[in-house]
């Protein structure tokens, strides 16, 4: 049975792909994790990696990352963290004169870098008037954009590439170029898991009653575990979820 690793003040650490996929199962289960995680154990292991290449922990990452139409991308407030914290960043100073939002930046050897971002160039993108945090809060989102744009430029390294998810939100979906055409395309439905073994079950069952017994693992969480890859039954489910009825059993 396999264990994530606990270490101080870094919380839960998956240490294989195994375990990483067992824990996204357990978490996407949870009532606490962000909508776009929720019974989503897919979305919530690309944000474990992710956070893996950005130096976040796993709650960190889930915190911070959001996919946006598929895409994962960073919070504003993530960006400027992870850029502060870099040994490659002298500063970030931030103003807005209730027109123009200002981020100028200085990355270790080179010249300052300055990005603006103004009403004017809201306007010229469609974001004035939009519904949502535009209409708001529309200092805010101009001090996101500006920020995005000087970190994105300036510590592309350090971001990985990452887009910031405040700019992604109001990018429309990219439009088909060319002639017009008809397409018949053929959608085919995610390929069911295959049922699990009965066998394996009856096979496994003594360990994982150990585990349960020992307090190194939940019938729930052993459930997850398994429909990451098989399909479980009625039959079979209900001898898993039994499982936490030993203890008091042997009483």
């Amino acid at each position: 049975m396999s264990e994530l690793i606990v270490k101080p003040n870094l919380g839960l650490m998956p240490a294989s792909l195994t375990e990483a996929m067992e824990f996204a199962g357990f978490l996407s289960k949870s009532t606490i994790v962000p909508k776009d995680f929720a019974n989503n154990p897919g979305n919530i292991l690309v944000a474990i990696q992710w956070g893996m290449e950005l130096g976040l922990q796993p709650m960190q990452a889930m915190q911070n990352i959001a996919v946006i139409n598929g895409r994962p991308s960073l919070w504003g407030d993530a960006v400027i963290a992870l850029v502060r914290a870099s040994p490659l960043c002298e500063y970030v100073k931030e103003t807005d004169d209730g027109e123009t939002a200002t981020c100028r930046v200085k990355r270790r050897g080179e010249d300052e870098h300055v990005a603006t971002f103004s009403m004017v160039d809201a306007k010229t993108a469609g974001l004035i008037g939009k519904q949502g945090p535009w209409s708001q809060y529309p200092k805010r989102m101009r001090q996101m954009r500006a920020r995005g744009f000087a970190l994105r430029d300036m510590f592309a390294d350090v971001l990985r590439g990452m887009p910031v998810a405040e700019e992604l939100q109001d990018m429309p979906t990219e439009p088909i170029r060319g002639n017009a055409q008809t397409v018949t395309q053929k959608i085919e439905a995610p390929e069911a898991l295959p049922a699990y073994p009965d066998e394996k079950l009856t096979e496994n069952l003594p360990e994982w009653r150990k585990a349960v017994q020992d307090g190194r693992s939940v019938p729930d969480r052993l459930i997850a575990m398994v429909s990451s890859k098989f399909t479980l039954n009625a039959e079979q489910i209900d001898k898993i979820k039994a499982l936490a009825d030993i203890e008091g059993e042997q009483e």
